[in-house]
């Protein structure tokens, strides 16, 4: 939970399946009728190097923001997002 001006918020993560223009959970929320939510949409679907989004965010998320007592530079951003050909 997160407490904030609008009070708790829960976050969780469910999986859902696009079809017709609509998202179907795959399992139900446990929420009251009308609950207000935002919604963050992370695709599964691999990239051309086989890695999903997700994948990328945590390699991202894992780098250290230090490195030798210097700040990160993201000198591999490129490398993480694009693998070893980097940005096209």
């Amino acid at each position: 939970m997160i407490e904030g001006r609008e009070g708790a918020r829960m976050t969780t993560t469910v999986e859902a399946i696009y079809e017709q223009g609509v998202l179907q959970l795959i399992q139900p929320l446990s929420l009251a009728e009308g609950t207000r939510v935002d919604i963050i949409v992370m695709t599964r679907e691999p990239t051309v190097e086989g890695r999903t989004p997700a994948d990328i965010l945590a390699a991202i998320a894992a780098m250290p923001m230090e490195v030798g007592g210097e700040e990160f530079s993201g000198r591999d951003h490129d490398k993480i997002l694009y693998g070893d050909k980097g940005a096209r």
